[in-house]
């Protein structure tokens, strides 16, 4: 079964799709995109596809090696995130080849359904204690919120403070038993991350996610020593190299590589066995669209350490445009008791309204992630 052709859309809210056609009529999607930037990986998804036009579809892993090793400079977020999405088309087709669910090709599952958490609060994060009394009365057993808005460098207490009395808002509306993840956003430096750490403690968060940069993972050994709030990180790590030093270091207690950045389901199921191995937890960041949710899905399947799956139904970022619309088979999200069932359709287990996609590819989108600056003009992490 060889490639035939693909074709790319760039759909709103922010979202790349990839539809990859063989010579025998089976059609895969991917979703490659890194947020902000659609239209530099809709380029590179096209230059890595001049290597596999004419190739069979099924050798996955040969595919996955020439395009990552092909080239002299390789790794990013702009290659691994188009090797990804063609690479999740590709499990997609092969799936629908062999009429089964893709994560029985990796082995079958080890679970029937997977824990979810609902994003809360916005950018800027606001209300956040309605907002998640609002999500546990819909079942949801975990949510997630940014921490802070811009700090710099060294700021004030105040910032600090307010940033505690959010989340203690959040704790005092959904009780006890609701894990609640606390995103840093990289937003908040080595100074000021040991100091906001230590203050949330109290409130038992199910995580703090990247207390500091990526960059800066070197100061999360200071933040573990200093807290027993586990550590998440990951989102902008793109492989399993990448990811070998985190793990080797030992702070990180849960990683988020995202299935659409981190080089697809053939690489991120290498990342997820690595954790395993150092007892590290999982929980895939995906703040997207329907195909990579779907992809994430058949990898936690899999997987043992694999624990919570971010999802971005109604988040602020989908308005006007959300992860169902684009589906035939709008059920197949359906969140019960704050777990989603695996999907068990062949392939990627969803079915692509095609029809919407055409007509919102008309439409398109530009979306980039907002530039903030703090008082004094300098650039702030967003």
């Amino acid at each position: 079964m060889k490639i035939k052709g693909y074709e790319l859309f760039q759909v709103p809210p922010r979202w790349l799709f990839l539809r990859i056609e063989t010579d025998e009529g089976i059609v895969g999607w991917g979703e490659p995109v890194i947020e902000g930037k659609a239209a530099t990986v809709k380029t590179a998804v096209g230059e890595l596809m001049e290597l596999l036009i004419g190739k069979n579809a099924h050798d996955i892993e040969g595919h996955w090696n020439t395009m990552y090793r092909a080239g002299f400079y390789r790794g990013g977020p702009i290659l691994m995130s188009a090797v990804a999405g063609i690479d999740q088309a590709l499990w997609d087709i092969k799936g629908k080849y062999f009429n089964t669910p893709v994560h029985q090709l990796l082995g079958g599952k080890t679970r029937h359904s997977m824990k979810v958490y609902s994003w809360i609060g916005g950018d800027r994060p606001a209300d956040v204690g309605s907002a998640a009394k609002a999500m546990v009365d819909k079942g949801f057993k975990a949510v997630k919120m940014n921490a802070t808005e811009e700090l710099q460098i060294v700021d004030s207490y105040d910032k600090i403070d307010e940033a505690v009395e959010r989340i203690a808002a959040v704790r005092l509306a959904v009780g006890n038993t609701v894990g609640i993840g606390i995103d840093f956003h990289g937003r908040v430096h080595k100074p000021m991350a040991k100091v906001l750490a230590k203050e949330l403690e109290p409130f038992k968060p199910m995580f703090i996610e990247e207390p500091v940069l990526s960059e800066n993972n070197e100061a999360l050994r200071d933040i573990a020593n200093a807290v027993a709030i586990p550590i998440a990180t990951g989102e902008r790590l793109f492989s399993r190299w990448d990811f070998k030093k985190i793990l080797q270091d030992g702070y990180a207690d849960i990683i988020q590589p995202d299935l659409s950045h981190a080089g697809g389901i053939t690489e991120c199921k290498k990342i997820f066995s690595m954790a395993e191995a150092y007892d590290v937890a999982v929980a895939p960041h995906c703040p997207l669209g329907p195909i990579a949710l779907a992809a994430c899905l058949q990898v936690d399947a899999t997987s043992y350490n694999a624990f919570i799956q971010e999802q971005s139904l109604g988040i602020h970022y989908n308005q006007g445009s959300d992860l169902l619309d684009y589906l035939v088979n709008k059920n197949v999200f359906d969140y019960n008791d704050g777990y989603v069932a695996i999907p068990t359709g062949a392939g990627l287990g969803i079915e692509i309204n095609e029809a919407y996609v055409r007509a919102q590819a008309a439409i398109g989108h530009s979306w980039k992630n907002p530039v903030w600056q703090h008082k004094d003009g300098s650039v702030a992490e967003w």
